[in-house]
């Protein structure tokens, strides 16, 4: 059976990413882009499901404790045994080729080891031909796919496996170099695991030293940073929520989605969060990114799209795996895709408001794009949605989504600071008014004295944490005030915050029961920290980083009563917020505050927008 999800750690190239346990098992690993299927696929069912495991060979005794080497990704577990210690230096090196190293190093006495290898294309359902080629390596092959397992110590097969048993002593070193390639074209050819290693070392490093930190709690800002750069596919700058598929929200529950795409949800704070620590040029690849994913017709925007921007993400279960600790189905592609939500059209805007603030110039075609979005938009605002959490109990009129309608006009007419006389502009002024008139009525609860999760609802959510942050009212408009105090008192669990009470089923379509939302919780300490409230703010930040793993990786969720976490991981939204929150306390002017600007109860820039002309920057990226 799989670890507990926190007990895993996070290697990665920039195109694809491993998880590997503290028992030195290599679980999960899809090869050779993110969203491909996973050769090793123990973390969702068993070992037979495909898995690499390197370790000593008597586990009795054993006590194991593990590091990333400081500023990347390179991870060192240590092995104490009753006869030694040995050192497994696990990479993956970030250049143009597709390799896992495995450095086995004696550091004391000697140590007796033993590798286990269990390969197991298309998520653990193809069993490969395992022979060698004409230099001895071990070479492993199934209709497309091709592994290749170059080593020195001896190997033997075993079943349906592969075993190596070895002994090192201080001093010594063997180590173990798998590369993926197709099956119809050459090995891939060998590298010197070495000299990769320390050239993998400098390369995280050198990015590592970019970082513009300046708060408190730099260390898990520097690696919540290096793991959304980890989630980042190099090729196209697309940033996928995280490595995994089916990691459950609640244990044995049914709330298992794949996480291996990109969300346009997530822009805007992703954006802040690179652009704001001073990677710009990550910053930049995502923004491009966005713009090639949107282009086409406005009517048929997504909500997700693949790493390349895909748009074809069927979902379906594969009934051969049991699911992380019998959490089933376990599912590949996301039916999301084919959702309708709001939210993303102001996700787009702001977003490019927020490059477009920095000197990112857009360009003509993105112009053209961003005004064919707006008029689409125009015409759908109206319209209930799936909302920001994808529900699947039908579409309603939730309050997040027509605050993020608000947020695409008011950010088009931000870019587009001098030309208020246009008729175009001056129809946006009063669509944008009209939304903010109608949240105001319809989604404030003067009995619950807060924003509501949708038109006539008396449940809240917390999305809607993010109405200051989106500009749409002052952070102390007494109507924030009152929703930031029910959603403490209704959503709080233990210290964190629930997305919404799953309890009417109405509303998700789904069994009760998941974990507290990471994010959510970072969102309320933000509202803290606009209240002046820093020294709660305080204790919620500590609390959140001591739920981290001991290398500083967050799930998705939390479950407060078993104390784990749950949901996919490492989760790129859950770091993103850690990062914005961390600088929102520890600057003046955080990403928060950039985000909303200062506004007045109707949702308008105090005075006038205080841009730089367009001009200045070239054509606004709409």
């Amino acid at each position: 059976m799989a670890l507990r999800i926190e007990d895993y750690a996070l290697i990665g190239d920039g195109r694809s990413a491993a998880l590997v346990g503290i028992d030195g098992s290599i679980d999960w690993l899809c090869w050779p882009r993110f969203d491909s299927p996973a050769c090793f696929a123990a973390l969702l069912g068993r070992e037979e499901h495909g898995r690499w495991r390197l370790a000593p060979a008597e586990a009795e005794g054993v006590r194991a404790h593990r590091r990333y080497r400081d500023g990347t990704l390179v991870l060192e577990t240590t092995h104490e045994t009753a006869t030694g210690t040995v050192r497994v230096v696990d990479a993956m090196p970030a250049d143009d080729g597709t390799h896992l190293i495995r450095l086995v190093e004696g550091v004391s006495g000697s140590v007796a080891m033993r590798m286990d290898l269990v390969v197991r294309f298309d998520y653990g359902s193809a069993v490969p031909w395992v022979s060698r080629n004409e230099n001895g390596d071990l070479r492993a092959i199934a209709g497309p796919h091709k592994l290749v397992l170059r080593t020195r110590a001896p190997t033997h097969g075993a079943g349906r496996s592969t075993v190596s048993e070895f002994t090192v002593a201080a001093g010594e070193s063997i180590a173990f170099v798998m590369s993926h390639g197709l099956s119809h074209e050459d090995d891939p050819p060998p590298i010197e695991p070495r000299k990769v290693i320390r050239e993998t070392t400098e390369y995280w490093r050198s990015w590592s030293r970019r970082c513009q930190g300046g708060t408190p709690w730099d260390d898990a800002l520097g690696r919540s940073l290096l793991t959304l750069k980890a989630l980042i596919y190099r090729p196209t700058g697309g940033i996928v929520a995280a490595p995994t598929t089916s990691l459950p929200e609640a244990l044995g529950g049914v709330r298992n989605w794949d996480y291996r795409f990109c969300w346009l949800r997530d822009s805007t704070f992703t954006l802040l969060a690179l652009m704001d620590a001073g990677y710009l040029d990550e910053a930049r690849a995502w923004r491009d990114w966005l713009m090639r994913a949107v282009a086409g017709s406005p009517e048929q925007a997504h909500i997700l799209y693949g790493i390349a921007g895909e748009r074809l993400l069927p979902e379906i279960e594969i009934d051969w795996l049991p699911g992380y600790e019998g959490s089933r189905p376990v599912r590949v592609g996301n039916a999301a895709s084919q959702q309708f939500q709001l939210d993303v059209y102001g996700e787009i805007f702001d977003a490019l408001y927020q490059a477009h603030e920095r000197g990112m110039e857009g360009d003509e075609v993105g112009r053209r794009v961003g005004l064919a979005l707006l008029d689409h938009l125009e015409r759908t605002w109206r319209e209930p949605d799936e909302g920001i959490w994808e529900v699947r109990g039908g579409r309603k009129p939730f309050v997040h989504s027509k605050v993020m309608a608000w947020v695409a006009f008011d950010r088009a007419i931000r870019l587009y600071d001098g030309a208020e006389t246009d008729e175009i502009v001056v129809r946006w002024c009063k669509v944008r008014d009209e939304i903010h008139r109608e949240v105001c009525e319809k989604g404030f609860d003067p009995e619950l004295n807060s924003f509501v999760q949708y038109y006539g609802s008396k449940r809240l959510d917390a999305s809607v944490l993010l109405i200051a942050h989106m500009g749409f009212l002052p952070q102390d408009d007494p109507r924030v005030v009152g929703t930031v105090e029910a959603v403490g008192r209704h959503l709080m669990r233990d210290g964190f915050v629930l997305r919404y009470e799953t309890e009417d089923q109405s509303t998700d379509g789904l069994p009760e029961g998941e974990g507290a939302f990471l994010p959510c919780s970072f969102w309320y300490a933000d509202n803290l920290i606009g209240l002046g409230r820093c020294a709660e703010a305080k204790a919620i930040i500590e609390r959140l980083l001591a739920i981290c793993n001991d290398v500083g990786l967050l799930a998705e969720e939390y479950d407060v009563a078993r104390k784990r976490q749950v949901g996919n991981f490492p989760q790129a939204f859950s770091h993103v917020a850690l990062v914005n929150t961390l600088l929102n306390f520890s600057r003046a002017v955080g990403p928060a505050k950039e985000r909303g600007g200062e506004r007045d109860a109707d949702g308008h820039a105090e005075g006038r927008p205080s841009l730089v002309p367009a001009a200045a920057h070239g054509a606004p990226m709409l």
